[in-house]
């Protein structure tokens, strides 16, 4: 038997005055755009904005369906938007936050699974490491690889 431990390694930032001039930006645009979320079930209300390598932010927001599963989260319509309309320019960071009652909340948030598939998916087709920011009232978690939210990821390589 052989025992392997995975470790995963991120930054906490108080505030994001403490990012660059571009995440920041990043990190106010995915706050700003949560009050867009269609979220009449959960009342989870969920954005994101993606920076990408030449300059664009997109942004998306968690779209809600009484058909459940067919909603969508906040990262994947961001990134499924980013992806149409610049399907040749890579993606260089992602932000990530929500509110519930109306305020952020004090816990950042990560992605779920299906979103860090399609993060990693993204990354893995650009050959572009991606940033991941996750958004709170009280701090901003920033892991440098989309990679390290999914170390045991199904990848390309399965299917060939």
């Amino acid at each position: 038997m052989k025992e392997v431990i995975i470790e995963t390694k991120f930054t906490e930032y108080s505030s994001v005055n403490e990012l660059s001039s571009d995440l920041k930006i990043l990190s106010e645009k995915a706050v700003e755009v949560i009050d867009n979320a269609y979220a009449p079930y959960s009342e989870f209300y969920v954005g994101a904005a993606v920076l990408l390598e030449n300059g664009e932010i997109i942004t998306g927001t968690n779209q809600e369906n009484a058909a459940y599963p067919s909603g969508l989260c906040a990262e994947r319509t961001a990134i499924f938007y980013a992806n149409s309309k610049y399907p040749n320019v890579a993606v260089k960071a992602i932000a990530v936050s929500a509110k519930k009652d109306g305020d952020l909340l004090s816990q950042a948030i990560p992605p779920c699974g299906a979103c860090r598939q399609v993060l990693l998916e993204t990354e893995t087709r650009f050959k572009n490491k991606m940033k991941v920011l996750m958004i709170s009232k009280n701090s901003v978690l920033t892991i440098d690889s989309a990679k390290s939210l999914l170390p045991l990821s199904f990848t390309s390589d399965f299917v060939k």
